[in-house]
């Protein structure tokens, strides 16, 4: 009788994210826009973040005012996950960016700011900057997709909700230096090398395998 295999559970499936890494480049060197994840939160607390989140629903159905200029940057998600960067971005920091639009009236809750000021938001001003996918072992997965745009395309005051502490924008140098985790270090260091004109031939990913870091140029 053949003995039967072990019983090896399945990974879980990453849940598709989104961030909006903002850089503001008036000075000597690159500022962004980071905050403090809350120490009761279950994913990755105390950890300084980006503005983002997971994909919903209705950011498939929320229109925008342009388009990407690269509408297969992430693949056939991308328009959806840009749309999510842009509404988290809004309910974290109080930041938008938008220009006269309309989103639809079937965009549901989470648009209904947008909706209210006859805003949409403007795809055009976001750029691919890199991905990542959280271990297969890690309780909580994404595949989180970071876009990158300028602090000076952005409307509004900087106001945090609440769900990120010590909102600022940080020089790259201090930023690094951060209670920050392994893929915020590898993204930040992507907005160096961008700063620098060294441009990527393609969209840096950092994963895992076998449960150790790689990155991915």
């Amino acid at each position: 009788m053949t003995e039967a295999a072990p019983f090896r559970p399945r990974g879980i499936r990453p849940r598709d994210a989104a961030s909006l890494v903002l850089v503001d480049d008036r000075g000597d060197e690159p500022r962004i826009l980071m905050g403090r994840r809350h120490a009761r939160m279950s994913f990755i607390p105390d950890a300084f973040v980006f503005p983002g989140g997971k994909l919903d629903p209705d950011d498939f159905l929320a229109k925008p005012a342009t388009e990407l200029g690269l509408p297969t940057s992430f693949g056939p998600k991308s328009r959806a996950l840009a749309m999510a960067a842009i509404r988290e971005t809004f309910e974290e920091t109080g930041l938008i960016l938008a220009s006269a639009g309309d989103v639809g009236a079937t965009s549901g809750p989470g648009w209904a700011h947008f909706r209210a000021q006859g805003l949409a938001p403007q795809l055009d001003l976001l750029s691919a900057l890199a991905r990542a996918i959280t271990p297969a072992g890690s309780p909580m997965r994404f595949h989180a997709r970071f876009f990158t745009a300028s602090a000076s395309t952005l409307q509004g005051t900087l106001a945090g909700s609440g769900e990120l502490e010590d909102l600022d924008w940080y020089p790259l140098p201090e930023a690094l230096k951060l209670p920050i985790i392994d893929v915020t270090e590898f993204v930040l260091h992507e907005v160096g090398r961008r700063a620098a004109g060294d441009m990527p031939a393609r969209i840096p990913l950092f994963s895992y395998r076998n449960g150790r870091p790689l990155a991915r140029s």
